[in-house]
């Protein structure tokens, strides 16, 4: 590589870097006061990068950028004081719940204005060409985006270090009940803090459209780039934030420019990873303050109802003399989905661990399924038995870093390795079949029709769920759940609550496993998509609608979520909106699941 190529690749990595501090600078800022994680802000990016589109055509490119800024800050607005100020008080992962549901209402909001196709913003004026550096062509605009990171850093450092109101953010930030002590007015703080993050995201977004056009699925990618920045920066920590986009920024250039471009889709993710397990709080950032441990307001688990299971067995098992073949499918689907809720909350309920990558082991599990049964041609039957310990073992590896770490780190560092299992299965394509999948993933002869399929899903994933409740009221359970209350307390009588975490991470990858398995044989194919995000929030969404804190509750919410999922997405154009408009309801109605 030539001094001059370098050189490009280094400037290359400096735009990236700033793009990526526009939008990950107001979500560090808003996490920082308020302790949300804004799941939205990707969609909050992904507003204001449509908004310049549209008022570029009348206003020209320049008024358009910080005038479309101007209203997704205004739109923050209304989002924190109609909605999360209901709701500050909810636990932490029911306000992630909420800001998950209005990713899925912007989303729609966008397809009902601007349609389902992308849109092409216009190139910079006086900044469209390029200027010749080392010999070769850089980009104008490019150029100015290298210096408007700076510049918003510079800007808000000073705001936050040199202004009474950064004073206030500060106090916030580290103490709130003690800045609230002081007199503080907590709600106007909140609330213009959320704006000035909506209005760093819309105007990140607003500035990236000479460079990318606005598309619907921008959101999603948008904020698994922001989070990743602001927690290898160190959470709340906008000098952390600016240090972390600028490492990923020269990272993903100098991967493209080495020629190492597949290692794109994971390298950010390698070095969240890689960062967390050597500095667990970021770069920059400190320990959360914390007096107890994560599962001290939770009540305790109620003891497993082995009638109601039973009883839902045999109501389940009378289901297909009714049905028809479309109920069977559903009801299958629905059964495969509850018992992934089961295992993930294996680890935030009694583990007291949240997991922001479970799909990653119900992806292993279909991955495995699928290749023993298509390249090691072995019986459907072993193959299916098989798969659960692959993913078992992908957990153990994972969950070996992960319970180093607690809370939203902890988290985070799920979803770096799930967001790197899923780059290799959507990049290998000798093995995987890349971004095509697998297909051909058939039951046996004997299991060929939908009914028989049903029942032997039936009779696993119920099985698998007893074993669980089961190992939560045992012995190992209640040392979890002792880990997750007073750490402390549990080392010092012997407990080791590491080991008792490792062991849950591999156990709730075992049975995501079996359901993994059984979704690639009853679908009939595998995809990436089975380890994505999305599948990974799903997961989510179904243990907080059912409730953390109870052992049914988590069933009951996947059978909610996919019901409502299959049902909207067949009968309503803007089914996204409408689910999250009823997840809204759900959380603010109960905030602290509908089963509790």
């Amino acid at each position: 590589m030539s001094g001059s190529a370098v050189l490009l690749q280094f400037l290359n990595g400096l735009a990236g870097a700033s793009s990526l501090f526009l939008v990950a600078a107001g979500l560090s800022l808003i996490f920082g006061v308020s302790r949300i994680v804004n799941f939205a802000h990707g969609s909050l990016y992904m507003l204001g990068m449509y908004l310049a589109v549209s008022l570029s055509g009348t206003l020209g490119f320049w008024l358009s950028v910080p005038l479309a800024a101007a209203l997704v800050a205004a739109a923050g607005l209304v989002i924190e004081t109609t909605l999360l100020r209901r709701i500050y008080k909810a636990p932490e992962l029911l306000q992630l719940l909420a800001t998950f549901a209005l990713v899925l209402i912007i989303r729609d909001a966008a397809l009902w204005a601007w349609g389902p196709e992308d849109r092409l913003g216009p190139r910079a004026p006086g900044l469209a060409g390029a200027v010749a550096i080392a010999g070769r062509q850089f980009p104008q605009y490019d150029l100015l985006l290298i210096c408007l990171g700076p510049a918003v850093f510079i800007a808000l450092y000073l705001l936050l270090s040199r202004t009474r109101w950064g004073t206030r953010v500060r106090a916030a930030s580290q103490d709130r009940e003690m800045a609230a002590a002081l007199g503080v007015n907590e709600r106007r703080l909140f609330t213009a803090v959320f704006a000035l993050g909506a209005l760093l995201a819309g105007f990140g977004g607003a500035s990236a459209i000479p460079r990318e056009p606005a598309s619907l699925q921008i959101d999603l990618a948008v904020m698994s780039d922001a989070f990743v920045v602001v927690v290898v920066g160190g959470l709340g920590s906008i000098p952390g934030a600016f240090l972390a986009a600028l490492l990923i920024g020269e990272v993903k250039a100098f991967c493209i420019g080495l020629g190492y471009s597949e290692l794109t889709l994971a390298i950010e993710f390698i070095v969240m990873a890689v960062v967390l397990v050597f500095r667990p709080w970021g770069l920059l950032g400190r320990p959360l303050a914390e007096t107890r441990g994560p599962g001290t307001l939770q009540p305790p688990l109620p003891a497993p109802s082995f009638l109601l299971l039973g009883g839902l067995a045999v109501l389940l098992a009378i289901v297909p003399v009714f049905a028809g073949p479309y109920t069977i499918v559903l009801l299958t689907d629905i059964l495969v989905f509850a018992l992934f809720a089961a295992s993930l909350h294996l680890l935030m309920g009694p583990g007291g661990m949240p997991s922001f990558g479970h799909a990653a082991y119900f992806g292993l599990g279909a991955y495995t399924a699928g290749l023993l049964l298509l390249r090691a041609h072995l019986p459907m039957e072993l193959s299916l038995a098989l798969a659960p310990l692959a993913a078992a073992l992908g957990a153990l590896v994972f969950g070996w870093f992960c319970v180093q770490l607690s809370g939203v780190y902890l988290a985070m560092l799920t979803l770096a390795f799930a967001q790197i299992a899923w780059s290799v299965a959507f990049q290998w394509d000798r093995l995987t079949g890349g971004s095509n999948g697998l297909i051909g993933v058939w039951p046996a002869p004997w299991l060929s029709s939908k009914q028989a399929y049903y029942y032997l899903t039936l009779v696993l994933c119920l099985g698998a769920v007893a074993l669980l409740w089961r190992l939560i009221d045992s012995p190992f359970g209640y040392a979890l759940r002792a880990g997750r209350d007073s750490p402390l307390r549990a080392a010092a009588i012997g407990i080791d609550v590491r080991a008792q975490q490792w062991a849950a991470f591999g156990i709730a990858g075992l049975f995501a496993g079996v359901a993994g398995a059984l979704y690639a044989f009853s679908k009939g194919s595998i995809s990436p998509e089975t380890l994505s995000v999305p599948r990974s929030v799903d997961g989510l969404v179904m243990v907080l609608l059912g409730g953390v804190q109870t052992l049914s509750g988590p069933l009951w919410g996947a059978a909610l979520f996919t019901w409502l999922e299959d049902s909207l997405s067949r009968g309503v154009e803007y089914w996204r909106a409408a689910i999250g408009a009823v997840i809204l309801v759900l959380v603010i109605a109960f905030p602290r699941g509908i089963f509790k």
